[in-house]
């Protein structure tokens, strides 16, 4: 098991790139299974959950080819279809949430799939239903078999029809949009998520010889065609990673800078952390971080207290939650920070509280911050990362803290966020990787 050794009160100071955009490449990446022509993707992330969702595909026969770290080279000419009902297969899904991608593109290049119930953050239930109806809706056939934990979902060939979405789901829209691009006729998507990785993968999938209109709406149509071709294409940089170099910047920054951002697609994140005080300045495509002596929480205009709170796009993203939270212990005011969608991303506070934070757990989707306005500093303390986005906020509170602090569990942080302590400690962090 390896952890972070994190010595806490360096500034950050200097420049830094995000990443690729992990859930754009996870969608992506599996999207390349539509066809049997190359597929290249630049600007992948090397980071442990598209690490596993590649040597996924290289294990049932997918031709990968790495042009450069982040470039890589996809074709789907020869696959092993009788590895996707073995129980190798069924165990690796088990343990990458990604897997759930892989289900639309084989259900409508091949007819049909074998998935297990995929792993990824402990936040609780994230469910499937969205994906299965719109399969069902399709025309596809499936069956949970409970000795393996498995579904089993056949096709001989799916039709285009009309759906209204029971919730927006990233993932559910991702496998609905790839199911339906070979399918025969019209397919209707309404209440469709329309993040930037969900445009991004229509792009992708229009390049590549689909049909598909309403891109960055909530009603999308999709025409089926015979047969896709490749395609090049390039990822976005990451939001949930400027997102969390944002909160660092605020908490022990003295001037960062944050390069290529793609402001266009971060929507209202740079104005969120406005609202808790924190000062962004745009110069061109980069978002530069002055030092943050003082920030203070804004209030609504009656003069209650800020909630923030997670909402589908072009609302805040659930997964900046947690970093907006350890961030908001150093303001000066109080927020409410309210976590709909996950009824256990909430529970890694109990930390930051033992750490010296201000925080009421509420119950498990709200908890009221009140900020210290740096008057005292969070003591260093032992963690263990719950997952990628609580991981990371831990992170930040460790170098805000006086002391040394350790993180254990830093795999969960490794699945989102690409060699974090180099990138870090080049800009004056230290943070030291250990194994035991």
């Amino acid at each position: 098991m390896e952890s972070f050794i994190i010595e806490g009160g360096h500034p950050l100071k200097g420049t830094i790139t995000p990443q690729g955009a992990k859930n754009e490449a996870l969608e992506v990446i599996c999207a390349s299974i539509l066809t049997s022509e190359p597929v290249r993707i630049q600007n992948i992330p090397d980071i442990l959950d598209v690490n596993n969702l590649i040597q996924l595909l290289v294990d049932i026969g997918m031709k990968v080819t790495r042009n450069t770290r982040h470039d890589y080279t996809f074709q789907a000419d020869h696959l092993n279809l009788d590895y996707l009902g073995s129980q190798e297969f069924v165990n690796k899904c088990s343990k990458l949430r990604g897997s759930v991608l892989l289900i639309g593109p084989l259900l409508s290049r091949f007819g049909k799939a074998t998935i297990a119930k995929p792993g990824g953050d402990k936040i609780g239930r994230r469910r499937l239903d969205t994906h299965f109806q719109g399969f069902k809706a399709l025309g596809a056939r499936f069956v949970y078999d409970e000795n393996r934990s498995t579904f089993e979902i056949q096709a001989k060939k799916l039709k285009g029809t009309y759906m209204l979405l029971g919730e927006a789901s990233v993932t559910g829209t991702a496998n609905i949009i790839m199911s339906a691009v070979l399918a025969e006729g019209t397919t209707t998507i309404y209440n469709a998520a329309c993040e930037p990785y969900i445009q991004q993968l229509c792009h992708l999938l229009n390049a590549m010889g689909a049909n598909i209109s309403g891109i960055a709406s909530n009603l999308i149509t999709v025409v089926g065609v015979k047969v896709l071709h490749g395609a090049k294409h390039e990822i976005l940089p990451d939001m949930i990673e400027i997102g969390s170099f944002i909160g660092m910047a605020a908490m022990v920054g003295e001037g960062v800078r944050i390069k290529n951002v793609s402001l266009q697609n971060l929507g209202i994140i740079p104005d969120t952390f406005r609202r808790i005080g924190v000062k962004i300045n745009v110069d061109g495509n980069d978002l530069v971080i002055p030092q943050q002596k003082h920030y203070a929480v804004d209030t609504f205009l009656d003069g209650t207290i800020l909630t923030l709170s997670d909402a589908p796009w072009p609302g805040l993203t659930p997964d900046l939650l947690s970093v907006l939270l350890v961030v908001a212990t150093q303001a000066r005011g109080t927020v409410l920070i309210h976590q709909k969608m996950f009824e256990s991303r909430l529970f890694f506070v109990d930390k930051l509280i033992d750490m010296g934070a201000q925080i009421i757990l509420c119950d498990p989707h709200r908890a009221v911050v009140v900020g210290h306005d740096r008057k005292r500093q969070l003591r260093a303390g032992r963690m263990t990362s719950p997952d990628i986005r609580a991981g990371i906020a831990l992170l930040i509170a460790a170098m805000n803290a006086k002391g040394t602090s350790r993180i254990d569990n830093i795999e969960q942080i490794d699945r989102g966020y690409q060699n974090i302590e180099q990138r870090l400690n080049h800009i004056g962090a230290k943070i030291t990787r250990v194994t035991e």
